[in-house]
C-alpha cells in the first residue's frame, strides 16, 4: 500500500519472545513457544515470513526463555532478523521485554507476539490504515482468555480479561499486533521506567498501552472476521491447529506451508 502524506513507512517489527510459555509445558519440553510447529516450520519462521510480504525489513526478536532458538533463527536470516536479550526474562513482564529493545529500534514499528498464527490482513490493516498508532481488534473468537477491548470515540480506553470491568463501548478482542509511532514508544518507556521501580511485571497492552492511551490517542481498528489465534495453553493450541490453520490455508493459499501428515 502507498504510504500517506505525512505517514512514515514502516519497516521494523519486535516479536516478543522471552516468555517461558508455562501453561504449555507439556507441549514445549525443549523449546519455546515460537517454534511450535503446525505446519511443517516454527509459527514464528511463518509469522516473520508475513511481516517480510508485508514490506518488513527489520525484525528485532525480544529473547529470554530458550534464547539460543532465536539466535540460531537470527545466524540463518543475518540481515533480516537480530535478537536482543531479556536477562531478567524469569521476573519480568512483556513491557521490559519491549523497553530491553529500545536501543536498536529506530522510527516507528509493527509489536507483536511470538506465539501468534494469523492471516496476512492483519498486518495490511495496520500497515495501510490511517492511524499511526493503532492496536488491532477482531470479532469474538472463543477462544478463551479473550482481552476485551473498549474504546471512546474510536481511540483506547481500556483493557481487561473481565468485559464488566470495562467502561466504554466494548469494541472486540485484543489480538496482539500494534503499531507504534516513535513518540507513543517514548511515552510507553516514560510510564515503565516508573512502574519498574515498583515492579518489572508489568504488561505492555493492558498496563502500558492502556495508561499510554489516557493520554495519546491510539486507534483501535476493527477485523470483525480476522482468522487469528494465539497459543497460550493446550485450549488454544488445539483451536489453533484444529480451526485457524486449515482456514488459514483455504484464505491465504501458499501463505502458509502445508501440515505434515
Amino acid at each position: 500500500a502507498a504510504v500517506r502524506a505525512g505517514m512514515s513507512a514502516v519497516r521494523t517489527a519486535v516479536i516478543l519472545a522471552a516468555g517461558r510459555g508455562t501453561r504449555l509445558a507439556g507441549e514445549l519440553t525443549d523449546r519455546p513457544k515460537g517454534f511450535i510447529r503446525i505446519g511443517t516450520r516454527p509459527i514464528i519462521e511463518e509469522s516473520i515470513d508475513r511481516l517480510v510480504a508485508a514490506g518488513i525489513q527489520d525484525v528485532i526478536v525480544v529473547t529470554g526463555h530458550l534464547a539460543d532458538y532465536y539466535e540460531e533463527l537470527a545466524r540463518g536470516r543475518a540481515g533480516l532478523v537480530q535478537t536482543v536479550h531479556n536477562d531478567r526474562f524469569a521476573d519480568s513482564g512483556s513491557m521490559y521485554s519491549l523497553h530491553c529493545a529500545r536501543e536498536r529500534v529506530q522510527g516507528p514499528f509493527l509489536l507483536l507476539e511470538s506465539d501468534l498464527v494469523y492471516e496476512p490482513r492483519a498486518l495490511t490493516t495496520l500497515l495501510a490504515g490511517p492511524a499511526e498508532d493503532a492496536i488491532l481488534l477482531s470479532g469474538p473468537t472463543g477462544a478463551g482468555d479473550e482481552v476485551f477491548v473498549a474504546t471512546r470515540g474510536g481511540f483506547l480506553a481500556g483493557m481487561s480479561k473481565r468485559r464488566a470491568d470495562l467502561a466504554g463501548e466494548v469494541t472486540g478482542e485484543l489480538v496482539g499486533i500494534t503499531r507504534v509511532s516513535p513518540g507513543l514508544f517514548v511515552l510507553m518507556c516514560r510510564i515503565a521506567e516508573a512502574a519498574f521501580k515498583r515492579s518489572l511485571m508489568f504488561d505492555y497492552e493492558t498496563d502500558c498501552l492502556v495508561a499510554a492511551g489516557r493520554e495519546w490517542p491510539i486507534a483501535c481498528p476493527l477485523v470483525p472476521d480476522l482468522l487469528w489465534g494465539e497459543i497460550d495453553d493446550p485450549a488454544h493450541l488445539a483451536r489453533v491447529r484444529d480451526e485457524v490453520y486449515p482456514q488459514l490455508q483455504r484464505r491465504q493459499p501458499g501463505s502458509v506451508a502445508p501440515p505434515r501428515h
